[in-house]
């Protein structure tokens, strides 16, 4: 005891390892991530999608293999894993629900269709619905503003949502309906995201091809650095009409 009330407890028991089918396995694939780099120590992040990919979270049982493997402290391991948001720590769904609530986003309905979400899911930010399907979360930019109000799954794109349609894109995907991004590759589980961003090829039939680029106003500076004149009148100076000249 320190206070009265808080008790430090014993040690923490180091994490259990893998079975040993699932470690034969996971180490193959970890040997592939770490021949990309020259440093075994720069294959943490994709090693930490790795080990989500298998678990559907970061357990301690991943980051000691990650440290195992790369020759690094469990601390050092932890210190990366609890630093990016990508990383969960805890059993969540299999499809993560995050709405925008950045500035522009917030502003243009991105408030209210978190607000609407957590009342229709009965969950608060980063929980998850009872049946293990959708965990839901507020999240930052994620460089679509043009788009706004955007809601990702599994950080796929969903343009310019209200909160009657992100209420049916929760719910299709609570019933195992056909959901589909507006734009990019088709939806797969959290845990088939996790390995795709480990680095392995998504091998569904043309979930590679499948694309959808930046909007018109986030592609100004693009054009502007190339030479090339804007196609589109992105805002007005201030004090001219909206309809221009002559209008």
């Amino acid at each position: 005891m320190t206070d009265g009330q808080t008790s430090l407890g014993m040690p923490q028991l180091p994490a259990p390892d893998y079975p040993a089918e699932v470690r034969a396995r996971l180490e193959a694939d970890a040997k592939e991530i770490i021949a990309r780099y020259p440093g075994s120590r720069s294959a943490l992040l994709p090693m930490l999608h790795l080990v989500q990919a298998e678990d559907g979270y970061v357990t301690r049982t991943g980051m000691r293999f990650c440290a195992d493997l790369l020759g690094l402290t469990t601390a050092e391991v932890t210190a990366v894993a609890t630093f990016y948001t990508m990383y969960r720590r805890k059993p969540s769904g299999d499809y993560q629900v995050g709405v925008c609530t950045n500035t522009l986003c917030a502003v243009m309905g991105g408030d209210a269709i978190f607000e609407e979400l957590k009342a229709h899911l009965g969950v608060g930010n980063a929980e998850t619905t009872a049946d293990g399907k959708v965990t839901l979360e507020h999240i930052e930019c994620n460089a679509a503003c043009d788009f706004a109000p955007v809601v990702m799954v599994n950080w796929e794109f969903f343009d310019n949502q209200t909160p009657e349609s992100a209420k049916k894109i929760v719910d299709d995907l609570r019933a195992g309906r056909p959901v589909e991004p507006t734009r990019g590759a088709p939806l797969c589980t959290y845990k088939e995201t996790a390995r795709i961003l480990a680095g392995f090829p998504d091998e569904r039939e043309g979930a590679v091809e499948a694309t959808g680029g930046a909007g018109p106003a986030s592609l100004v500076g693009l054009r502007l650095a190339k030479g090339e004149t804007p196609h589109h009148k992105i805002g007005h100076p201030r004090g001219e009409a909206a309809g221009g000249e002559g209008e």
